[in-house]
């Protein structure tokens, strides 16, 4: 029943209506656009509001309080790969590259399906640890330099000239690849915004709170409309993917988004708490993980690794996931 009631609520939130409605517009061909100066804009703004505020809440949070949590979130960024990778290689046949790449984007995390999971949490009148965006952050790139480093086990150096691929061209490209993720925009406005509140504070984060609290469901509402309009595009492509990637792509945030919720119960959160982990585990990168696959792996098929994270794991979670981890949250810590 809570499920039934949870899903019920998602379903009839105006951010997942507005991604429907999206993909609704791409499939009829409507001439709906999101300019793509604005769609920069959202994602600079969301980006930056989930650290700023996750920042100014963290401020005075004791260490003892966030060790186990972010001791999960390394865990499972850690693991997600691995036991990716081993499943898309030896079941699915994919090679040494494909798997990789795309072990690297459900081993990363994303922040729009993070928001997603924290507006439902504020939907549901269910409060949530204030450190939760800090483990969204240390959560992003530590997944993607494991599937790098699978990606690279035993292959043999190239003798081209530009050597693009990681890690044949060797330290040159672990250079690259470490400054796309390290300096890439997700990265840097996640911790500068957490580093910006926590060294403001409460006191500072009421000064611009009035634009980076109220609006911000308003902006996740429209970025959600723009990320709909982009996964009907690519949904022709599912053909290309096959039976193997869309059952992996369906039921791996299934059992990682289980897993971080019984995880989440294991490192102390509450039933908010733990849902936001689950989703983190459930959830795959289309921000981060494609920019730095492109550098890292030129040769893989994004047709795999972005159908898969976009077309398929994230109108999943949003519409589906975020209140079946919810739900089982609820049930796992008793209530909440």
């Amino acid at each position: 029943m809570d499920l039934l009631h949870s899903l019920l609520l998602s379903l009839s939130s105006p951010m997942v209506l507005a991604f429907l409605l999206g993909i609704m517009a791409t499939l009829v061909r409507s001439e709906l656009r999101i300019p793509d100066q604005l769609y920069a804009a959202l994602t600079i703004y969301l980006l930056f509001a989930i650290g700023l505020k996750g920042g100014a809440h963290l401020a005075g949070v004791p260490f003892a309080d966030f060790a186990r949590p972010g001791a999960a979130a390394i865990g499972l960024c850690v693991a997600i790969p691995l036991w990716s990778y081993f499943l898309l290689q030896r079941l699915g046949g994919f090679s040494r590259i494909d798997a990789a790449a795309i072990a690297a984007h459900y081993g990363s995390v994303s922040a729009v399906t993070f928001g997603a999971s924290l507006a439902f949490l504020d939907q549901m009148k269910v409060g949530h640890e204030a450190f939760l965006p800090a483990l969204l952050a240390i959560m992003e790139v530590p997944a993607i330099i494991v599937a790098l480093l699978l990606a690279g086990r035993r292959r043999e150096p190239t003798t081209g000239p530009s050597g693009p691929g990681f890690p044949a061209a060797g330290p040159q490209a672990w250079g690259r690849v470490l400054h796309e993720l390290l300096t890439g925009k997700g990265v840097v406005l996640l911790l500068g915004g957490l580093a910006i509140g926590l060294l403001s504070g409460k006191t500072g984060f009421d000064q611009v709170s009035p634009f980076f609290e109220t609006p911000f469901r308003g902006v996740l509402t429209l970025f959600l409309l723009e990320i709909g309009l982009v996964t009907g595009r690519r949904l022709g492509e599912l053909r290309s993917a096959g039976f193997f990637l869309c059952g992996f792509a369906l039921v791996m945030p299934i059992l990682h988004g289980l897993l971080g919720v019984w995880l989440g119960r294991w490192a102390g959160l509450g039933v908010g708490g733990a849902t936001v982990l689950g989703t983190l585990a459930a959830s795959a990168s289309y921000i981060a993980a494609p920019a730095a696959v492109r550098v890292a792996l030129p040769e893989a098929n994004p047709a795999f690794y972005l159908t898969a994270s976009l077309a398929i794991t994230f109108p999943f979670n949003v519409v589906l996931g975020i209140p079946a981890y919810f739900a089982f949250a609820r049930w796992l810590l008793g209530g909440g």
